[in-house]
């Protein structure tokens, strides 16, 4: 691992940049309409949840990455396929991300210019962000935490001064019941995206200087992007309708740019701005997570060399992944969540914890038989 230690609040910062990244960008839990941010809040409960079981792991193997310690509860065989599964998930997933916000450029600011420019472009900076190190990734994650939530305050006060949100979209409430919610959460993948991506930490949290706080602060900040994700679903339901969101690539991008109040206009380059910063960030993470884990796994050294060409893997894979922007969307609403978050998000870590608490029950009773029956007479003899 590298030498490097984070606070916690830089932890923090971290976890809301991360998981509010591409989830802003998209509107989760369409399926259940006008309940979708009902469904985001089920998602997020579904979250927390999950995190307890990356943590009761991480309790038990607090020094070593997730790819590590993997390896020491199913054996060096298993542990080290299911570790280069891993990274091949984070290689994915840094693709699919950077290829979600190069077609929001290309889409919305950029027309002109080819995706792979935008894409190179973009994979560049990250990689000169990655060969810097964790400390510095959370450092200027610390610089540009403030400024991304002015413009979120910035473009809530304006969106509901210009008259354009309609509460009454919202309605009615649960009007077929809790049926389409709960299914929602499930075939939308509101538990998955983004807070079963919660997962990329398990990577992260042994560089944490402060590990009591963790649990603390790993909760308060899903729970404070949770409560954005919602706000912004609500917002982009309100002004644009279900008509008009159904059928929108990029919801928010839609409702900023129909703010018009005085000179305020054509905000949506601030939008624009405020999401390249939130995607660098997860996109960055999950590259790095991907490059410490191979280093962990084949034991190399130069991790450089390793960067370089995970560069390029990823730059390439964000091409290629998909022949265009509707197939790409369609493979991660309808197979994506089925075929890689809910086995290397839930059913593995899951596994994983069982294995290892049945691991530790045998350690106890083992010492248990070599000391006695392990009452308080038998250790005082």
């Amino acid at each position: 691992m590298e030498k490097a230690k984070i606070s916690a609040y830089q932890l923090f910062v971290l976890i809301v940049l991360f998981e509010i990244g591409s989830a802003i960008l998209f509107s989760p839990g369409l399926g259940a309409k006008q309940n979708a941010w009902i469904a985001i809040l089920l998602g997020l409960a579904g979250g927390l949840v999950i995190f307890l079981i990356y943590y009761r792991l991480y309790k038990w193997y607090p020094d070593i990455p997730f790819t590590s310690y993997v390896k020491k509860i199913t054996g060096t065989w298993i542990g080290s396929i299911i570790a280069f599964f891993y990274i091949l998930y984070f290689l994915y997933q840094a693709s699919r991300i950077l290829r979600d916000f190069g077609e929001l450029l290309v889409t919305t600011t950029y027309t002109e210019t080819p995706l792979f420019i935008i894409n190179t472009l973009m994979i560049i900076i990250i990689m000169f962000a990655v060969t810097k190190g964790i400390e510095v990734i959370a450092r200027v994650g610390e610089l540009f935490f403030a400024g991304v939530y002015l413009l979120a305050i910035l473009g809530f006060v304006l969106i509901t001064f210009t008259g354009i949100v309609h509460l009454e979209n919202l309605q009615p409430l649960l009007e077929n019941g809790w049926s389409p919610v709960l299914k929602a959460v499930i075939t939308d993948q509101t538990i998955n995206f983004p807070f079963g991506e919660m997962v990329v930490f398990t990577m992260l949290l042994p560089y944490v200087n402060k590990q009591k706080k963790i649990l603390k602060i790993c909760l308060g900040g899903m729970c404070l992007s949770g409560i954005n994700i919602v706000i912004t679903s609500m917002i982009n339901i309100a002004v644009l309708g279900l008509d008009i969101l159904m059928r929108s690539p990029f919801p928010l991008y839609n409702t900023i740019r129909k703010v018009e109040l005085g000179f305020f206009e054509r905000l949506d380059i601030f939008f624009v701005l405020y999401l390249v910063i939130a995607g660098f960030f997860k996109i960055t993470l999950y590259y790095y997570v991907a490059v410490i884990g191979t280093a962990d796994l084949f034991k190399l050294k130069n991790r450089h060399t390793l960067n370089l060409s995970l560069s390029f893997l990823i730059l390439i894979s964000s091409i290629t992944i998909s022949s265009n922007y509707s197939e790409h969307a369609y493979e991660g609403e309808k197979i994506i969540p089925y075929y890689l978050h809910w086995p290397l998000q839930i059913i593995i870590p899951v596994i994983l914890l069982i294995i290892a608490f049945l691991k530790k029950q045998r350690v106890k009773s083992n010492y248990s038989k070599a000391i006695g029956d392990g009452s308080p007479a038998s250790l005082k003899e």
